[in-house]
């Protein structure tokens, strides 16, 4: 598929799917709740797909366990959660890291990545739900999707130095730089219309940085799995953007950084 092509898949997606996204927005805790949850069933599907394990079991397995951790919800230090799963990202970018110069870490039991896909999807699930306030999820959402647009036109017009090209050859230092732009002068409009004090914004204009950061690491290892398993998009199920996992693997790792900030700033 040329790129024209693809770009026109890519808006016409989009077109549809964000009126619906912030219409799910203004619905109650526990809706809302359950539609994310549906998106990550996907997610879980298509991960297992990536994992060479029975898509069914393991997408029924997923949904009894957020079934389970709904349920106990209010009975969960979260806090511990956003603690493991920010070490987790770490772990994440070493691995990147080690790929890039020929140090593959990569587990290949499926056993092992039936389990991450636990780890890297429900701690977001989590962090997500925390967000009661809407204004943030919101925002974060927004934050997420101008650092994706940023880095794509940024890319595609300047692109040259590689970030990754073992891993994902179309991705650029380029494209970082835009996705960073455009980000943070989303993150900076939004703190000052908020009238934040000037300690709390350039803590927060921090907390955005590093949230974009752990959305490219989200992105980049959902590639390098993806590259593992030989497959150039987790499915075919939102023309132009691949699977849905494909769509939420920069919220994954961008997710349970940003609440953790947000309640280490007591701003949440």
């Amino acid at each position: 598929m040329n790129n024209s092509k693809m770009l026109k898949q890519r808006i016409f997606t989009a077109i549809v799917l964000i009126p619906i996204i912030l219409w799910v927005l203004t619905l109650s805790s526990q809706t809302l709740a359950s539609v994310m949850a549906i998106f990550v069933i996907i997610g879980a599907w298509e991960w297992a797909g990536l994992s060479n394990l029975i898509r069914s079991i393991y997408s029924l397995v997923f949904a009894l366990t957020l079934l389970i951790i709904y349920y106990f919800l209010d009975e969960i230090n979260i806090n511990y959660i956003l603690y493991i799963a920010s070490l987790w990202w770490l772990i994440a970018l070493y691995w990147i890291l080690a790929y890039q110069q020929n140090h593959n870490h990569i587990p290949t039991s499926p056993i092992v990545k039936a389990l991450l896909g636990f780890i890297i999807l429900i701690p977001a699930w989590i962090a997500l739900l925390s967000l009661h306030n809407q204004q943030w999820l919101i925002f974060l959402l927004v934050l997420i999707w101008s650092a994706d647009i940023g880095a794509y036109f940024t890319g595609k017009k300047w692109g040259q130095k590689k970030l990754a090209d073992k891993i994902s050859p179309g991705k650029s230092w380029e494209g970082v730089a835009g996705a960073l732009f455009i980000s943070l002068l989303v993150a900076l409009s939004y703190a000052i219309f908020n009238s934040m004090p000037l300690m709390t914004l350039l803590g927060f204009m921090l907390l955005c940085f590093i949230t974009v950061i752990a959305s490219i690491v989200g992105d980049l290892l959902e590639s390098l799995f993806k590259r593992q398993a030989g497959m150039k998009d987790s499915s075919q199920i939102l023309p132009g953007h691949g699977g849905v996992l494909d769509r939420i693997d920069s919220l994954t790792s961008a997710a349970p950084i940003f609440v953790l900030g947000l309640i280490i700033g007591n701003l949440l």
